[in-house]
């Protein structure tokens, strides 16, 4: 095994002129870290005028098991920082290519979601910059992060006096206009540690995403994300929300519960180690009883034990009955957390993504208590993506890759800090500028 030296070697921080535009990701979780380049394969015309859109063919993958992470957050820089330099260094000989900026995950730092609404007087004029520009602006002013930073804030929707669900506003003729903001703030601490733990490894954040909605660029198709979905992301260590409606993110959260919860409990309840507990987990592990589960044993070594008696056989049914509380809890949670948002009946339709949904029985539990229409999460479909990465537990992964393809036209938090409200809403002007 190789060994990736902590010596700090210096990286370009510029793009070549020339040549293929590459692209990375970087997923930081707490039971894996992954790093994902892509090059952007420009669309083109068939001879029959079809349109083919800009795809991202992956290069290079490489995974770690994660460390000096816990719930989504950096709490050890140096073991971070190496596991992501082991990563990164992977994908980089895979792709035979060297980065230097990545698209990162957000899923520590009790992510926050609000909503607000903006509106500016147009008195009959023309949408100009400058009314987009106020309306935004005097949404942002309700905004008090105090000791928190924006993550995301995200015009949900226009509208021009009665009509809503505009795109496109400038141009348009009305009396007022008014925008639907979405706000997503994470704590300034979490963010900053994590921000540190990249740049100690010479590499430089492009944009912040919130896992979920990462995880839905990936797991959703474009029909689904525009009537109105709720992805569920189940990780290692905490559970994500993201509700899109109408091809935006109108809602997201993280429940600190996740999959290490289920193996912890196993391990507790067998008195059995944490590895084979994980074992157990994934490959007997169920959340629905079947009539078999009473007569099937299975072996389990016991904590500390030696000799003859180190192993004892319990029935496959008391794996059952420690797995389903868990996810029972996880999904009460999420159903909660949505009806405390009035985002229940927003939607019908519910993916669930990441490790956790590998489990079986985990979709049929959901639809259960969430009451909706349930599907698991498909298999990845990224040009040149290993069969191995194509499960569910890489969504985030390969929803990053997908949206620095096609970052959104919103304000993201990039690694800066300390900004004062008036550089930000000068950074609102320039955006709705540049982006209609």
């Amino acid at each position: 095994m190789t060994v990736v030296p902590l010596v700090r070697r210096e990286r370009s921080t510029k793009q070549p002129d020339k040549g293929p535009k590459i692209i990375a990701a970087l997923d930081i979780g707490t039971t894996k870290t992954c790093c994902m380049i892509g090059e952007v394969v420009p669309g083109r015309r068939t001879q029959t005028g079809e349109q083919i859109e800009t795809r991202v063919k992956v290069l290079g993958i490489g995974h770690q098991a994660a460390r000096g992470v816990k719930g989504g957050v950096v709490v050890d820089l140096d073991e971070a920082e190496r596991a992501i330099r082991v990563a990164v260094d992977q994908a980089e000989r895979m792709a035979r290519q060297t980065i230097s900026e990545v698209y990162v995950n957000v899923s520590g730092g009790r992510p926050q979601c609000q909503g607000f609404v903006g509106t500016a007087e147009t008195r009959g004029e023309a949408v100009r910059p400058e009314h987009m520009n106020e309306a935004v602006a005097r949404a942002l002013a309700g905004c008090d992060p105090g000791r928190r930073v924006l993550l995301h804030a995200t015009p949900v929707r226009f509208g021009i006096d009665d009509a809503k669900g505009v795109d496109r506003p400038e141009g348009m003729f009305g009396e007022s206009l008014t925008v639907d903001l979405n706000v997503v703030t994470v704590e300034r601490g979490a963010l900053r540690n994590l921000t540190l733990a990249i740049e100690r490894c010479h590499l430089k954040v492009g944009a912040f995403v919130i896992a979920p909605y990462a995880a839905a660029k990936a797991a959703l198709v474009d029909d689904e994300q525009k009537l109105g979905t709720t992805l569920i992301e189940m990780g290692g260590a905490t559970t994500s929300i993201a509700v899109l409606q109408d091809g935006a993110l109108c809602f997201a959260d993280v429940i600190p519960v996740g999959g290490q919860h289920i193996t912890n409990d196993l391990a507790r309840g067998l008195s059995t180690t944490i590895a084979h507990a994980e074992r157990l987990k994934t490959m007997a592990g169920s959340a629905m009883s079947a009539i078999c589960d009473e007569r099937e044993l299975i072996s389990v070594p016991l904590l500390g034990e030696r000799g003859p008696d180190k192993v004892h056989r319990v029935p496959r049914s008391m794996l059952t009955g420690i797995i389903r509380p868990r996810l029972e809890e996880t999904f009460e949670l999420v159903r909660d957390r949505l009806k405390q948002e009035g985002a229940t009946s927003a939607t019908r339709r519910v993916v669930l993504s990441g490790g956790g949904s590998q489990l079986l029985g985990a979709r049929e539990l959901a639809a259960q208590i969430l009451e909706k229409q349930v599907r698991a999460h498909r298999s990845i479909d990224l040009m040149g993506l290993p069969d191995l990465a194509r499960s569910p537990a890489y969504a985030v992964a390969a929803g990053l890759l997908r949206y620095a393809l096609s970052p959104d036209r919103h304000l993201s938090l990039r690694s800066r800090f300390g900004e004062d409200a008036g550089s930000y809403l000068l950074k609102v002007g320039k955006w709705i500028k540049e982006s209609f």
